[in-house]
């Protein structure tokens, strides 16, 4: 008799928890890094958030490793999206100040 109650409970419990995980590790992160590339669309930023990065580092004199861009990478888009933006009008003024020279 108690079978009938905990049986049930534990598949609600196994594919609530299952939903949970499945949300918090891949959809969240395919939902941030679609939100992330539509605003670099909407500002006809041509360049992908890893190459953004990769040239905001080169610009500062830093060498980073393809781990580290990819660390970084989600650690902005799922906490500070808009550090794409900042790191891009930097190194587009970066590149203006150069041509002025």
């Amino acid at each position: 008799m108690v079978s009938v109650i905990i049986i049930p409970l534990a598949i609600v419990a196994i594919v609530g928890l299952s939903g949970y995980l499945v949300y918090k590790y891949v959809m969240f992160d395919l939902l941030c890094k679609r939100s992330v590339n539509k605003t670099l669309q909407k500002y006809n930023i041509n360049k992908t958030p890893s190459q953004i990065i990769k040239e905001y580092y080169n610009n500062k004199g830093e060498e980073i490793s393809h781990k580290e861009i990819q660390n970084i990478e989600k650690n902005y888009r799922q906490k500070e999206p808009e550090q794409f933006l900042t790191m891009y009008d930097a190194v587009r003024d970066n590149i203006k100040n150069k041509d002025k020279k």
